[in-house]
């Protein structure tokens, strides 16, 4: 059908979802191809997603021996691959040795060698940077000759990996994530949520030991493998991790990388304890607002409130939004909450303003609603923020309590 392979070409998955549930093939060929390795192609999820569940075929056998699949995985993206492998349950034992072997392939020889050594070409790579914005990662799309494929081949291995119980072992795991030093990259993403899956005690110790590493690279994903075990797995549930935070105030304590530090701050936060709170307090001034930004969440004793209310003022607006966070989210009675809040509602940043409008109505505090007319007109565009109605719902409340 002509119309399906035209709103498969142009991405357009609600089209695709109505052409299929209109009786359409999800079968249909475009040039000898079903439309399915359109959309792989295009790395397009949610166009492959309507198509797999109306039927489409992951694994037929196409022109050139390859599969959906195999072009998936040949082509990088570790959702893509995972939506086609996931759509027939369980996937073939054949099928599964094939895709793993394919993964280890690209993840061992790298995706410019590998992309070289399908190609045949030598000429120079077009790199893109891809970003997800919903996700919040980032991987490096390569294009040479006709062919193009992302560099999330490491993340394509670690996912099928843990999804067919493959303990990979924890080094191997670190060496991949090592291999994109960024802790926005999917790759390192998926190093960190598959081992953050494992709340057991040997990968916590193998986590923190990583810890004394002298290569900063080392101890960044080490903290980011400690948070995550704290926050525990999201899938099955559990946090057996979640008061060990002041386990790592050693490690907190000698760190000098900032971007580290707020990790292991960060970490550190969901447990309570005067040596946690201390090693917050100790960085009150520190250079970076990253590691600022997260003191008021280590503290939980009254009499450190005033200490934190300093830095209401601080001269990076992201400081002063956590602080506003944390303030909005304080249960205490102490008068200085309030008049810090009220004061931050007159914040150049309507992002705070909002902010700390939002946490003056939480406190039931009658000055927000004279607040509430400074937040200003908000964008149309931007999804709509439930905060702004919390005003209303502090209303609603009084207008009860009187009436009751």
């Amino acid at each position: 059908m002509e119309e399906l392979v035209a709103a498969v070409r142009r991405g357009d998955a609600d089209v695709v979802t109505s052409l299929l549930d209109d009786g359409a093939d999800p079968d249909t060929l475009a040039e000898g191809l079903p439309v399915l390795c359109l959309a792989v192609a295009a790395f397009d999820t949610d166009v492959a997603d309507a198509l797999l569940q109306a039927g489409a075929d992951p694994l037929r056998p196409l022109p050139d021996g390859s599969t959906p699949l195999t072009r998936a995985v040949d082509g990088g993206s570790h959702l893509m691959t995972h939506a086609l492998a996931t759509s027939r349950i369980p996937l073939p034992a054949p099928a599964r040795a094939d895709m793993l072997a394919r993964a280890r392939r690209w993840a061992d020889a790298g995706a410019e060698t590998e992309l070289r050594r399908l190609t045949g070409l030598t000429g120079p790579i077009e790199r893109t940077r891809v970003e997800d914005d919903e996700i919040g990662w980032w991987c490096e799309q390569l294009t040479l000759g006709p062919v193009t494929v992302r560099d999330e081949h490491r993340a394509v291995l670690t996912s099928m990996e843990a999804l067919y119980g493959i303990r990979t072992p924890f080094d191997e795991l670190v060496d991949r994530a090592l291999a994109h030093p960024d802790r926005d990259h999917v790759v390192w993403c998926d190093v960190v949520f598959t081992l953050g899956r494992r709340t057991d005690e040997e990968t916590w110790l193998w986590s923190r030991d990583l810890l004394n590493h002298p290569d900063r690279l080392h101890r960044l994903l080490a903290a980011d493998l400690l948070l995550s075990l704290i926050l525990g797995d999201v899938v099955k549930g559990g946090q057996p991790f979640w008061d060990r935070g002041r386990e790592l105030v050693p490690w907190a304590e000698q760190e000098e990388d900032p971007q580290v530090l707020a990790v292991l701050l960060h970490a550190m936060t969901h447990d309570s304890a005067p040596e946690i709170e201390a090693v917050g307090l100790s960085h009150l001034t520190h250079p970076d607002p990253r590691v600022r930004a997260l003191v008021p969440e280590t503290v939980h004793r009254p009499e450190s409130l005033t200490t934190v209310l300093t830095l209401a003022h601080d001269e990076d607006p992201g400081v002063r939004e956590a602080v506003c966070r944390w303030l909005g989210h304080h249960r205490g009675s102490e008068p200085e909450v309030g008049d810090t809040l009220v004061a931050l509602t007159h914040d150049e940043r309507q992002e705070i303003r909002i902010c700390a409008v939002s946490g003056l109505a939480g406190r039931d505090d009658p000055r927000c609603v004279e607040a509430e007319q400074r937040i200003g007109p908000v964008d149309p565009q931007q999804p709509f923020d439930e905060r702004l109605m919390d005003v209303w719902r502090y209303q609603r409340r009084r207008e009860a309590a009187e009436g009751g």
